[in-house]
């Protein structure tokens, strides 16, 4: 049976009080080096572990930060969880992540538990804020920030990228390659980011280059590669198919791709494919896919040291609490020019 080592313990093996144990444990200069060492090494004789929780209800701070992920298997959001976890180990702080499997009822249940939970900040990622996110932010005492996603009216702070210039971006490039019928494989458009921001964009960028826009030649996925797959299929029943696709994320545009090629069509020469995203995958893919970048790494580390200030109310009325960060057009090998 194992016995509980505590801070009287500790400070018996040492031979000093328990406020210097304390002082020691929570890094207070004002202990005596020799004191100090006397202290670390009674700790280590023990095996002692200081109460995290206990901590916490003294200074009313738990040191953990809440993330809610929307989906864990998707690589995307795992580079964002990086640039999180790596910027809150720069500032002493533990993140939960949690996974919501793209579903509103787990992802409001999930922000209730962390918030019971004493988090000291909490991270939403990605998917849509909708009104009962919105709510159930209200009942939150410590900050939040949206991370690669915003809320409608902008009244929660967030770093994200300009979802619909880049796919207006992603469709130029496609324009200025000669191309006049352009596919769309898009996200949910009630997802107001990667889904309704970029149908918006390829909208657009027809629209201002005098090319109308065909429902026919639109289709909704669910940003994974079956779905890329199933509506290129779609796609190639059509009396004319279209000789490019832009797809909302690279796991679609991968998916279209090898639907093309296993109904032996060639990427570019037949159908030039483009996307959104920039996951590793992008240049692992033959032939390797044009995208558009999202720093991920950099939204998830600005999104993490957002709320340390939030946190530690390093922010003044009129600080930036919406940003915006840079997207880049990475040039490869999946558009032809026609």
């Amino acid at each position: 049976m194992t016995v509980t080592v505590t801070i009287y313990d500790v400070a018996r093996e040492a031979g000093v009080s328990m406020a210097t144990v304390s002082r020691v444990v929570n890094n207070n200069p004002n202990v005596k080096p020799q004191t100090r060492k006397k202290v670390f090494e009674a700790i280590e004789r023990l095996g002692y572990r200081p109460n995290a929780v206990a901590r916490g209800l003294a200074s009313k701070k738990t040191t953990t930060v809440g993330v809610v992920i929307p989906d864990i298997s998707n690589s995307i959001f795992s580079e964002v969880a990086r640039g999180i976890e790596d910027i809150a180990n720069m500032y002493h702080y533990n993140i939960i992540l949690c996974n919501a499997d793209k579903r509103k009822e787990k992802e409001i249940r999930v922000i209730n538990t962390l918030l019971e939970k004493q988090v000291d900040g909490l991270l939403f990622m990605g998917g849509a804020v909708t009104e009962e996110h919105i709510q159930a932010f209200k009942t939150s005492s410590v900050p939040i920030v949206l991370c690669a996603t915003a809320d409608e009216n902008n009244t929660i702070p967030s770093v994200d990228i300009d979802h619909e210039k880049a796919a207006y971006d992603a469709v130029q490039v496609l324009i200025q390659n000669g191309h006049r019928s352009i596919a769309m494989i898009s996200g949910s458009l009630q997802d107001p980011a990667n889904g309704y921001a970029r149908y918006q964009g390829y909208k657009k960028a027809l629209e201002e280059a005098g090319i109308a826009l065909s429902e026919d030649l639109v289709r909704v996925g669910n940003y994974r590669y079956e779905s890329g797959s199933e509506a290129t299929k779609y796609f190639l029943e059509l009396p004319q198919r279209p000789s490019a696709i832009f797809a909302a994320t690279d796991e679609m545009a991968i998916g279209a791709i090898h639907t093309l090629q296993d109904n032996g069509l060639r990427v570019p020469e037949d159908v030039s494919v483009i996307s959104v995203d920039n996951i590793r995958m992008a240049s692992m893919v033959r032939p390797t896919l044009t995208t558009v970048a999202q720093p991920m790494y950099d939204i998830g580390a600005v999104s993490m040291r957002l709320l340390t200030k939030l946190m530690n109310k390093e922010t003044k009325e009129g600080d930036l609490t919406q940003v915006i960060l840079p997207h880049e057009v990475i040039q490869r090998n999946s558009v032809a020019h026609v």
